[in-house]
């Protein structure tokens, strides 16, 4: 019996075929030379047969990138992300090195699929990748993937397709009223106390505080503007700068007047060191908190003061960050509303707010319920 051939007519002038590979390939003519696409699906490769000759015929076809994925990953690097900010260049440059590249990199960017991308985000979800962290490798390849359609390198963007893990709730970790209480009666006249104290009841990340500057500070009207953070030198000197804030813009805070003096406080104590140290002063960038010769304080040491400070109330799972989740519940508690929380933490929407600490308005609900039905029961017996 004479084998099937894979090769069939489809719609249009042209035929598609399965390759010795697995592949699907769609022939067709553009001016009388031969061209072809390639898919993983034959439903694909019908698709983009149908798409190509339909060009052709408008006299808009264009020829498929012959780059590779890795080529046009470095010139992508080096001229389309001149814009972004160190600590992401470094982030994108190590989600493509690490992930991208090994198992895409030697495809051209014309044979890229929806499925063998989908295939990738499987692979690395079954390994054990967070969902979150497969939505950020997903960001960096479509930016990437959309740049490339801008230029003409592709016709469309093969990742819009993909189906991406839904993310998961966040793990927030509050402190509660009683391990509040245990925490500032554990950092009392603790070096760092002002800046677990400033990070507790502002909302602050810890490289904002960090990278907190006295001219960011006004004491006439009480008000903290947030425009900087502390981040490590990306050129492996080991050093740090000042950047921007997360997602770049500038925030003003109105903190309680207990932080507002923690701060003064904090000033007078750096003025003595100041003088103390004389000519060996280093503080050249105006840091609110600083070493005793002005140096900045380095991230991993104040992680490292916090988690021993935790573990001592009996919190030793604790994060440095679960310092701003325990702001934003103390805030919500005490009746702040829920825009007033969002512009305090820098977060881009109230909706983003309200999703992350929606439990506890939820909370509050249920309590209010419960005191009014006390007070129908007591209306009721009166």
């Amino acid at each position: 019996m004479p084998r099937k051939s894979n090769t069939r007519a489809a719609q249009g002038s042209g035929t598609i075929r399965q390759r010795p590979d697995g592949l699907w390939e769609a022939r067709f003519y553009v001016n009388g030379q031969r061209r072809s696409v390639y898919s993983s699906t034959q439903k694909e490769a019908r698709q983009k047969l149908t798409a190509a000759t339909s060009d052709a015929d408008n006299g808009v076809y264009m020829q498929p990138s012959r780059l590779t994925l890795d080529a046009w990953a470095a010139t992508w690097k080096s001229t389309y992300l001149t814009d972004v900010k160190p600590g992401t260049l470094h982030t994108y440059t190590y989600i493509m090195d690490k992930y991208l590249r090994p198992a895409l990199g030697k495809m051209k960017l014309s044979s890229l699929t929806t499925p063998a991308i989908q295939a990738v985000y499987n692979r690395l979800l079954k390994d054990g990748l967070s969902p979150k962290y497969i939505r950020d490798i997903h960001g960096v390849l479509h930016r990437c993937l959309t740049d490339a359609v801008t230029v003409g390198y592709l016709r469309t963007n093969p990742a819009d397709a993909c189906k991406l893990p839904k993310k998961a709730p966040p793990q927030l970790s509050p402190f509660d009223e009683v391990q509040i209480g245990a925490f500032l009666e554990a950092i009392k006249g603790h070096r760092l106390e002002a800046v677990f104290y400033v990070a507790l009841f502002t909302g602050m990340r810890q490289g904002e505080v960090l990278g907190l500057t006295w001219g960011a500070v006004d004491f006439t009207h009480g008000r903290i503007t947030v425009d900087k953070q502390l981040q490590r030198a990306r050129d492996g000197s080991g050093t740090y700068t000042l950047a921007a804030p997360k997602n770049s813009k500038p925030r003003h805070i109105t903190p309680a007047p207990s932080v507002m003096a923690a701060l003064k406080h904090e000033r007078a104590m750096q003025a003595k060191n100041r003088l103390k140290a004389g000519q060996s002063w280093a503080g050249d960038m105006d840091l609110c908190f600083t070493d005793e010769l002005g140096h900045c304080l380095n991230p991993h040491t104040v992680y490292l003061n916090f988690k021993a400070i935790a573990a001592s109330i009996g919190a030793p799972a604790a994060r440095f960050h679960d310092l701003r989740h325990s702001y934003a519940v103390l805030a919500i508690k005490s009746g702040d509303d829920i825009l007033t929380v969002q512009r305090n933490l820098g977060h881009h929407s109230a909706a983003f707010t309200l999703d992350v600490y929606g439990f506890i308005t939820e909370q509050m609900k249920q309590a209010s319920a419960a005191r009014m039905e006390a007070q129908i029961k007591a209306l009721c017996q009166a």
